[in-house]
């Protein structure tokens, strides 16, 4: 590029535009994976990193990561390089067991000794880059094998020096759009050396100036994506009849069959892997080729590909937005074939005519059916069903749905349960669903809090005495009283006069009720935390009364201090959360009760579906909450958010460690009440027999320990007699 060139024009303008604030918080997701990839990898270790350890076996074994796996399935944030056969890890195993070697010139020399060649390649590629001979790596010939992969991996351990982006498409085209001519990037040039010279430019727009490379990179997709948009789209049915669809659905996915042709990671062309359906349906070796092509289209679907679900020939179940690329799930009983996919039910509808080709499982969608499909949204008839229930209804989960009933219905709502089972989490699901942002509720950790922040903020043009938003969170304590949520004499600062004055001020209640009746198409939520530690009918005072939906906006109290007659609009809820192992409250108003609808939140092991080191999650958790029920009632339980960390169940030692020891144990502490018997029932031998301490271990140790202790217990623990000693005590 000529000294002086710039970035094509509009570049400023699509910044103005970026969504930076995403891009960061993108990268610091990206950083987190980078970071496990380094906990788990260490540059150092490299020089001793046994084969098992780097390679990807297409058996599907989940005894742990290897360095394979976790590049192409565990860190998409890092860029993907998802897609295509095994061939690109260089060296990886056959589910055969067979070991395939990709370079021609090491396939002599057995797995163990081709696998120290590629190993010291690695090495030699981490040396040279870390003393800036990147000339050197073009010499590592075994590397040139698995260029997206050896790309990735120096873009982890040097994150500054190589952009996350690894096909040497995409590079081309970012490059092409930076320098003005087309470059056609010979088989002498590699991916890595392409990368480099593509952050080179990057880095002499004055506009990326202290942006990181993968803040760079989101904008490069976000405005110059090389990808066509106009995606092929796939109809893919979910079973026989439909019959996967409950599952599809709850976890996000689509599932398709043909296990006996194991991962399809393996297969490095559609002749290969037609041989292999050959073997097991030799009598459809017409049709076979094109199967193996479908699989492998299926196998190669990227993030924002769609596909349709469906089932039988007429009817639409959903149209859902791949958010993981394929992965292969032996532990499932059948359709072990997976991809990961935001389902969106709106889509749901019956054509008037069947459409034949639909008999088969995998099928392209034209567009003129497409178009006919996104016409139909939302418009679900179904012959015999009866009124057609609304679509955002139907995208709640079941709790959720459950919520606004009881709103609907009693105007107030108290969620009560163990700690950490989401009550507060569940009462902000159902302000994103009265806001009609259902699409929100299931939304990353990031987005969904904008949302919620969005309904929190006042408009800005509301008027002095109605300036509240949709959404109002408060927590209740001992001290919060009536002149904090209805009106009370407030001490003010007055321009031009020393001291202080006092003034009648609106509490937060008052406010929320003025704010509802200047919109009354709105629905106005209270959420309001630890609803029992405040001294409610204090709180509450005279507008107790009003709180009854047959007496919204038709009775009025005089309120006693500042003599106003008051009424509450029939757009106003609340929902309070109660924690029900909180032994500080005393017992909540009978008045109180009859105006509140009560709703139990459980722990909830369905989300807990993820295991540290042979720890299955759901299995401790069950485990422990036996134990708890057996000494201390239901009340006392442990709720599911102590094993979860951004809405994700624990995935490593480290997490499970922290959790454990600076949540779980001192909450135990404070249900045993210093009574080293009762935490020895609860934890048997992590408990120090001698001591009644808690025993602290290595966090690669704990989950064994744990699993050792939890995993098919009686609710008296592990071991009976060891229970019964700690009784004796």
């Amino acid at each position: 590029m000529a000294e002086g060139q710039k970035f094509p024009d509009g570049v400023a303008s699509r910044i103005e535009n970026f969504d930076r604030e995403a891009a960061r918080k993108a990268a610091d997701r990206a950083e987190a994976e980078r970071q496990q990839v380094l906990e788990l990898f260490p540059q150092e270790g490299w020089s001793g990193l046994p084969l098992r350890k780097y390679a990807l076996d297409m058996v599907g074994r989940r005894d742990g990561d290897s360095f394979c796996r976790l590049l192409e399935y565990g860190t998409d944030n890092l860029g993907s390089i998802r897609g295509g056969s095994a061939a690109k890890h260089i060296l990886y195993q056959h589910r055969t067991g067979e070991w395939r070697i990709v370079p021609s010139a090491l396939r002599g020399l057995g797995e163990q000794r081709a696998w120290e060649q590629i190993r010291a390649e690695f090495v030699d590629a981490f040396a040279a880059v870390e003393k800036g001979a990147y000339e050197r790596l073009d010499e590592l010939e075994s590397l040139s094998y698995g260029q997206a992969l050896t790309t990735k991996a120096l873009a982890i351990y040097f994150p500054e020096k190589f952009l996350p982006v690894f096909s040497a498409a995409h590079i081309r085209h970012f490059t092409a759009l930076l320098d003005g001519r087309p470059r056609t990037h010979s088989s002498g040039v590699r991916t890595w050396q392409a990368n480099q010279e593509l952050l080179g430019l990057l880095r002499e727009q004055p506009e990326f100036e202290g942006w990181r490379t993968h803040e760079i990179m989101t904008y490069l997709y976000d405005f110059h994506d090389p990808r066509p948009r106009e995606r092929v789209i796939w109809k893919i049915a979910p079973g026989q009849q439909a019959s996967l669809w409950g599952d599809c659905l709850k976890n996000q996915r689509i599932r398709i069959a043909w296990d006996e042709a194991g991962a399809l990671g393996q297969y490095e062309s559609d002749q290969e892997l037609k041989a292999a359906l050959d073997l097991h349906w030799p009598h459809s070796t017409g049709g076979n080729l094109r199967l193996a092509r479908q699989l492998l289209a299926f196998r190669d679907l990227e993030r924002g590909d769609l596909i349709v679900a469906n089932r039988g020939k007429s009817e639409v179940l959903a149209v859902g937005t791949v958010a993981e690329g394929y992965s292969y799930e032996p532990e499932l009983d059948s359709h072990q074939h997976t991809v990961q996919v935001d389902w969106d039910i709106s889509y749901a509808q019956r054509f008037g005519s069947p459409r034949h080709a639909w008999q088969m499982t995998l099928v392209k969608v034209p567009a003129d059916l497409m178009t006919e499909i996104r016409r139909g949204r939302a418009q679900v008839p179904q012959a015999g069903a009866g009124p057609v229930e609304d679509v955002e209804e139907k995208k709640l989960p079941d709790a959720v749905r459950k919520v606004k009933d009881l709103l609907e219905h009693k105007g107030q709502v108290i969620l009560q349960g163990p700690p950490g089972t989401g009550k507060t989490r569940l009462a902000l699901s159902v302000a994103l669903a009265l806001a009609g942002q259902t699409d929100r509720i299931g939304a990353p950790p990031d987005e969904r809090a904008a949302a919620l922040a969005e309904l929190s903020r006042a408009p800005e043009n509301a008027l002095a005495e109605a300036r509240a938003a949709q959404l109002t969170m408060v927590t209740f304590h001992p001290s919060y009283g009536y002149e904090d949520f209805v009106e009370g004499f407030k001490p003010v600062t007055v321009k031009g006069s020393a001291g202080l004055h006092l003034e009648m001020t609106d509490g937060l209640f008052l406010r929320v009720c003025a704010a509802a009746r200047k919109a009354p198409d709105e629905t106005f939520l209270i959420v309001v935390d630890e609803i029992n530690r405040g001294d409610l009918p204090r709180i509450l005072g005279e507008l107790i009364t009003l709180l009854e939906l047959d007496k919204r906006d038709s009775v009025f109290v005089t309120l006693p201090t500042s003599g106003r007659a008051q009424t509450v609009p029939p757009n106003v809820r609340i929902i309070g959360t109660m924690n029900s192992a909180d032994r500080s409250v005393g017992h909540i108003d009978s008045a109180i009760r009859r105006r509140f609808a009560f709703l139990d939140v459980p722990p909830d092991l369905d989300v807990l579906d993820g295991e540290v080191e042979g720890l299955g999650l759901a299995d401790f958790l069950e485990g422990l909450n036996e134990r708890l029920d057996q000494h201390f009632g239901p009340d006392y339980l442990l709720g599911q958010a102590y094993l979860l960390a951004d809405d994700q169940p624990l995935a490593t030692v480290e997490q499970l460690s922290h959790s454990f020891y600076h949540e779980i144990v001192p909450l135990l502490s404070d249900y045993c009440m210093g009574r080293p018997g009762l935490m020895g029932n609860l934890l048997s031998k992590l408990v120090d027999g001698n001591t009644g301490r808690v025993v602290q271990t290595n966090p690669r140790d704990l989950p064994r320990m744990l699993a050792d202790a939890f995993v098919a217990t009686s609710a008296l623990g592990g071991d009976g007699e060891e229970a019964k000693n700690w009784d004796e005590e």
